[in-house]
Parts: structure tokens; sequence; C-alpha cells
């Protein structure tokens, strides 16, 4: 009898609808389909989910800058974000948005009832300093010259009287947890932060806001307040799986395996999720993957710095295979790193447009030569392939092979994509260096010719494979191309 398959969930953090998207969101999304890509490749049950965060005073100001309402401009930004799927060839498996009434509603009403019912919502007056930018209270340790110290913008001195979430409650039990890794936060660094953040002691937390000034979900059974937008959005993660109805799909998916988000959002996903699970009765998610920014020729990127970086024309001009190419071998993994079009177009033209593309270009037009010069053409038949090699492959080639794929797995098992690309870009390095040694060219050596050839088209296949969860396009072209034996464009080298 068939075991049942392993399942991994995996998540984005959803981004606000006050602006299209920019180039480090898309950091965050190709990062997290590789993980897909890469489960699914292992035969795993993967659930990969992305969508957007709509409601709040973000959106609702971004709106009425441009003269239309929050729902309209929402409507288009959410748009926006969905089309990335296609854009970046991502391989996600639903899409949320928090603006829906049918899948999210339901779920963010039961869990406001619930943590009502456990005891853990009371109202009270509040003062403070609100950052829009962050959609949050402001802490003074959390205020650099009167501004936030995410934004380097101005706050606004807020007094309301709000629901507020008994986060102190929960706090001890969210150290302990932690501390002993039940829920892992990658890097160590951000695991070190939040303990530190904790300890450094943290208030109840205000979850909802008036309803004349905010827009989102009513309060259930209290029409003057919404619910605040991060008590709104950390519930996509169990609305689009089915909380509300406590469906199949939400008790074989949750917990989450991977909660993939940016470092600026760290302290909701650490602190104030687990303790509204715990509140819930919820399983806690296995990890937190915390990314670093992406600045453009080392500024941080703004509107009002005129340097957002579009994605929509970054892959219009170089592909998606390019810009996911670069943003996940250029900028490690887990720390901030710099977009220029100098360094994407010199990395382009020497790892994509002379690396892969000259070693995919060369092998094919040999293979095509030999089969003119041979009186029994290569047949996709009897071609090698990844998994089962029709010919004997050359000894060092399969241990530079092997060696490759142990590699790969450690690096991506610990989300070191540039490692594991450099990885690969080394092997590609090999099979240029086994050519000119080789030299398959010397056709008056047919037996030599074939047997490199043979070698070379078991290589690219096994790079396919390798390549498949970063750049699923080229991936697939390469092993067309090497079993059917027809040559292929891959990466034009930009001429300036």
């Amino acid at each position: 009898m068939f075991g049942k398959k392993k399942k991994f969930y995996i998540t984005n953090a959803i981004p606000y609808t006050n602006a299209s998207p920019h180039i480090g969101f898309a950091l965050e999304i190709i990062g997290s389909d590789v993980l897909a890509r890469y489960h699914r490749s292992l035969g795993e049950d993967v659930f990969y989910l992305n969508g957007t965060d709509e409601h709040g005073l973000k959106t609702v100001r971004a709106a009425e800058a441009v003269g239309k309402t929050p729902e309209e401009f929402a409507d288009e930004m959410s748009q926006k974000f969905r089309d990335l799927k296609g854009l970046l060839s991502l391989s996600n498996d639903d899409f949320i948005r928090t603006t829906d009434k049918k899948r999210h509603w339901p779920a963010v009403k039961k869990l406001w009832e619930k943590l009502q019912k456990n005891g853990d919502l009371y109202k009270k007056k509040y003062e403070g300093y609100y950052c829009a930018g962050c959609e949050a209270f402001k802490t003074e340790k959390e205020i650099v010259d009167e501004k936030c110290s995410i934004h380097l913008k101005g706050l606004e001195l807020v007094e309301e009287e709000n629901y507020f979430f008994k986060l102190s409650k929960y706090l001890s039990e969210i150290k302990k947890i932690i501390k002993e890794e039940k829920i892992k936060i990658i890097p160590e660094t951000r695991k070190n932060e939040i303990l530190r953040m904790i300890e450094g002691g943290l208030e109840d937390v205000s979850f909802s806001r008036f309803k004349e000034k905010y827009w989102g979900f009513a309060v259930p059974g209290d029409d003057s307040q919404i619910i605040y937008v991060w008590a709104d959005a950390l519930p996509n993660y169990i609305s689009a799986i089915g909380y509300a109805e406590n469906t199949r799909e939400f008790k074989k998916y949750w917990p989450a395996d991977i909660h993939y988000i940016g470092k600026d959002i760290i302290k909701f996903h650490a602190i104030y999720w687990p303790a509204m699970l715990l509140s819930l009765g919820l399983d806690l998610p296995k990890a937190i993957f915390t990314h670093g920014f992406i600045t453009a020729n080392g500024q941080k990127m703004s509107k009002s710095f005129g340097n957002v970086i579009d994605p929509f024309e970054l892959v219009k001009k170089y592909g998606a295979d390019a810009v996911r190419y670069y943003l996940l071998r250029e900028i490690p993994s887990t720390e901030d790193g710099d977009f220029t079009y100098k360094k994407f177009e010199q990395r382009y033209n020497s790892d994509l447009a002379g690396g892969i593309g000259n070693l995919v270009s060369r092998v094919l037009a040999m293979a095509a030569k030999l089969n003119s010069k041979s009186q029994t053409p290569l047949s996709p038949k009897a071609l090698p392939v990844a998994s089962n090699p029709k010919q004997i492959i050359n000894p060092k080639l399969k241990k530079e092979i092997e060696k490759t794929k142990k590699k790969c797995k450690k690096y991506l098992e610990r989300f070191k994509f540039n490692e594991d690309l450099k990885s690969i870009w080394d092997l590609i390095g090999w099979c240029d260096r086994y050519i000119n040694e080789k030299k398959p060219w010397e056709w008056e050596n047919k037996e030599n010719s074939a047997q490199v050839i043979f070698d070379l088209l078991f290589a690219l296949q096994n790079i396919a494979e390798l390549l498949s969860p970063f750049l699923p396009e080229t991936s697939e072209k390469i092993k067309e191309a090497s079993s059917e034996i027809k040559p292929v464009a891959l990466f034009p080298r930009i001429i300036k």
C-alpha cells in the first residue's frame, strides 16, 4: 500500500495594495517559488500561497491621491500582483485577497470571535505614535528623530478607544517556543532580534481602529470599529485553506512549513501571529524565513528617490528567467543586496549568454554536426536522460554531477540559493573544459566525438534538472532541445 505524500505548505507575506509591485517583492516571491518547485520535485504535496493585503490606512490614502475609492484602487493593484504569476513564472497554487468576503472574511470573523470568547480582547483608550507605512503604533525604541526607524517618515499622534489583544499573556510562552526552535527562525540573527524584543518588554497590541478613519471589516458586534489591518492580514494563511469551515484542506496543510517574509515584518509573524494561534489553540508554523532588502545603486528604493525598479519593465526587456537568475544569484538569501543595471547586464552576459547559453549552443551544434556525418544518426530514443542514461557516461563527469547534486540539495535546504546556483555554474564550467580537452570537433576520431557528445547531452539533462526550481523556462527548453537535438536560443548577448 502506498504511503501518504508528505505535505509542504509555503506562504509569502501578502503585500499592501497601496502601490504597484516592485523588485523587492519580486525577490520574495521568486525565492519562495524556488522552494515550492524544489519540494514538488521531491514528490511532496505542495501548497504555495500568495495574495494581497488590501485594508488599512495606506490603501485609503493612495486611492484618495488618484481620485479613486479604496475598492477601485485595491482591485487595480491586486490584479497587478496577481499578474506576477505569469510574468515571473511562478507556481503558486492560490491567491487570496483580504477583501474577499466569501473566503477571507468568515475566517477573520471566526478568529475574532474566538479571541473574544477566550478573554483575549478588551477595549481601552490609547494614545500613541502611529506609522501609516507600518500600519502600526511605534514604541520609543522604534522611533528615531521622531520618525519611524523603518520608513524614516514622520509619525502621527493618534488617540483612540480600541480593542486590544492580550499579547503580554503569551510572551513568555512564545519566548520559550522560539528558544527551543519549535518555530525555527531563519537566519539566527532574526531569532536573536525577536528574543531581544520580547526581553525588552512588549505591551498589548491595538487590534481595531475607528471606522471613520480606516478601511476594513467591521468588528463583529461593534460597527464603530474596524479590525486592525494586521489582525485581518495574518489570518490569510489559514483563510485560504479553509479555516472558517475547518475543511479537509485546512486539516491537511496547516501548519505552514514556511512563512517566507521580509525582515521588516518579522515582529508581526514571530510574535503577534504565534500569540494569536496560541489563543486559537492552533498549531504554530514550523519555520519563518526572512530575506533582506534590495537597494538601487546603494540607495534605498523609494518613489520619492525615483529609483523604484519595475519588475514588469525588467522582464519585458530581459526575460523572466534572467530576472530570476540575477535576484537569486547576486543577492544572498538572508542579506541585503544591491541592484544596478550595469551589474545585471554583466551577470547576464557572463553567466547566462556566455555560460549556460553558450554551452547549450555548442553541444547541440556539435550533436547536429555528428548526425550529419554519421551513417547512424542519433535518435531521440537513443539519447541519454538524467534519470536513465542509455550510454556509458564518462566516470569523471558522473562523479562531478553527483557532487553537484549533493551540494545543491544541501544549499537548497539551507536557503542558500546563490551558493546553489554557483555550484551549477561550476558544473557548466567543468563541461566547457571537458569540450576543450576532448576536442569532439575533430571528426576523424568519430568514436571519441560520439562519446563526448553523449556525455555532454547527459550533462545538459542533469543541468536542466538542477536548474528547474530556479529557471523553469530555461530548464524546459534545455530538456526539449537536448533530447531532440534541435537548436535553441536561450540568452542572446546584450551588446551596448
